[in-house]
């Protein structure tokens, strides 16, 4: 089951994920996980306790204790638990939810951005006990009425984001390494280095497969074959996603024109941009423009 294309979890309810950018919730304590999650258009990072495996690309992570787990979208991952007791939390959020100059960077430097790095942070019981403190914080706001619940939200997410990249222990992983994961992590890292866009007298260069693959080195078949092996998506749906997404982010948090913002996306006359935003997303710029944030 899935809400507008957000796939469900087991006994939660997706629709606040859906209308607000963020979900906050206690792991189940017996839900009947599937062993093959796959890949979700939302990052997740859990504070989670218990005996799990995760393979997640090309790593094959042995989970036990207490540790920070996050999820980048663009990662195929599977989950296998290996004990009954399992407990923690887990928020998940969109990009959009957290686009904004200083927040992006901060994603751009955490452990769930980067494609190729190891997504776990083992914790102490000093460290488990203020990260277990932030996100009963977050599920109290979330739960609230608090006005400004998605602002309160975003702080929490950043403070557990820079406690893990000060934590950052060194980390033991089993590594299956390949070439397609190897291009792969180069292009998505290649793709997120040119957001987010502050100035519309500069515009995106990357916009196609084949700027990517001119970008690498690489021909552009063995790119594709690459990023869909992978990722199970193509590279110009990758591209066409996060031009979306930044796109979205500038109609909702700055006050250029639509013109402006098409050419700061690398689109020549807005005319094309408009064209491509509805063809994508199903509605135009204005009209996206016009709707509360």
């Amino acid at each position: 089951m899935a809400v507008d294309g957000v796939a469900e979890i087991p006994g939660i309810n997706m629709e606040d994920l859906k209308l607000k950018g963020f979900k906050v919730h206690e792991l189940p304590a017996s839900v009947n996980i599937p062993v093959s999650q796959g890949r979700r258009d939302f990052y997740k990072m859990g504070l989670v306790t218990g005996d799990m495996t995760v393979n997640y690309g090309d790593k094959l992570l042995e989970l036990n204790n207490t540790v920070l787990f996050f999820v980048n979208p663009n990662v195929r991952h599977s989950v296998v638990r290996r004990g009954k007791k399992i407990s923690g939390y887990a928020c998940l959020f969109t990009e959009t939810f957290m686009t904004n100059s200083e927040r992006t960077g901060i994603l751009k430097n955490a452990p769930l951005f980067h494609t190729g790095d190891t997504p776990v942070i083992k914790l102490n019981t000093e460290q488990a006990a203020f990260m277990a403190a932030i996100f009963q914080k977050m599920l109290a706001v979330h739960n609230g009425d608090y006005v400004y619940k998605g602002e309160l939200i975003r702080n929490c997410i950043a403070l557990i984001i820079h406690e893990a990249l000060r934590i950052q222990p060194s980390q033991n992983v089993t590594q299956f390494q390949n070439a397609a994961s190897r291009i792969t992590n180069l292009f998505m890292d290649l793709l997120e280095r040119q957001f987010p866009i502050e100035r519309s007298a500069e515009p995106l260069k990357l916009r196609t497969a084949q700027d990517f693959a001119l970008g690498l080195s690489v021909h552009v078949n063995y790119l594709n074959r690459s990023v869909k092996a992978c990722t199970g998506k193509p590279t110009s749906v990758h591209v066409a996603e996060r031009i979306i997404a930044e796109a979205k982010a500038l109609l909702q948090h700055s006050d250029w024109s639509v013109a402006d913002i098409a050419y700061a996306l690398g689109f020549e006359y807005p005319t094309y941009f408009n064209n491509y935003f509805k063809r994508v997303t199903g509605t135009n710029p204005k009209s996206l423009r016009k709707q509360k944030v």
